[in-house]
Order: C-alpha cells, then sequence, then structure tokens
C-alpha cells in the first residue's frame, strides 16, 4: 500500500528519488533513543510543492514535528503503515537511504 509519509528534513526528501530504498527513524518526543521503524521501504512518490520545484511543504494543524518537513510517499505493509502513522504522530520522523535508483 502507499503512505505518505512526512520526514522532518525537506532538504533530505529532496535528494530521494521514486525507486529509491529507504529505511525510516522516528525520533519520538521523550524518548532518548531512536528506533527504526520501517526497513527497506520503497520511495513510491515525491510530490512537490506549488512551486513545482521544492519538495518541501509546510505542514498544516497542530501535533508533534509542526514547523515544516517534507512528504514523501512509499510503498510498504498494511502493518508498516500503520506503524509509519504512530510515529509520525508522536514525534519526527528522519529517513536513512538504503540504495539509490539514480546513483
Amino acid at each position: 500500500m502507499s503512505a505518505p509519509v512526512r520526514i522532518a528534513d525537506a532538504a533530505t526528501v529532496g535528494l530521494l528519488r521514486p525507486g529509491d530504498r529507504v529505511d525510516v527513524i522516528a525520533a519520538i518526543d521523550g524518548d532518548a533513543e531512536a528506533r527504526v521503524v520501517a526497513r527497506d521501504v520503497r520511495v513510491a512518490e515525491v510530490p512537490h510543492g506549488p512551486g513545482g520545484g521544492d519538495a518541501a511543504l509546510p505542514e498544516a494543524g497542530g501535533g508533534a514535528g509542526t514547523g515544516g518537513g517534507a512528504l514523501v510517499v512509499l510503498s510498504v505493509e498494511r502493518d508498516t503503515a500503520a506503524d509509519l502513522a504512530g510515529a509520525g504522530a508522536s514525534g519526527r520522523l528522519a529517513v536513512a537511504v538504503s540504495h539509490a535508483e539514480h546513483t
């Protein structure tokens, strides 16, 4: 399934392309350690902002992570999508590229 995920660092998302494989890491507010929420998942889409070339989209509404970031759509299993949604609601998400298709 497709899971839209807001990554805290918009510049990192700007480096991603469809087909890349990433690990998604959650830094949950109040926890001392980050944890991997999804491993080796495929980037399905990197939506662009209204300007056309910038992947950074300001976050709407409140909640954890308010203040920016960028959206990326990942292809994941249903259970992983639920894990990503929960982690994104309670903290900030980051990605680490495990394999880039455009190198």
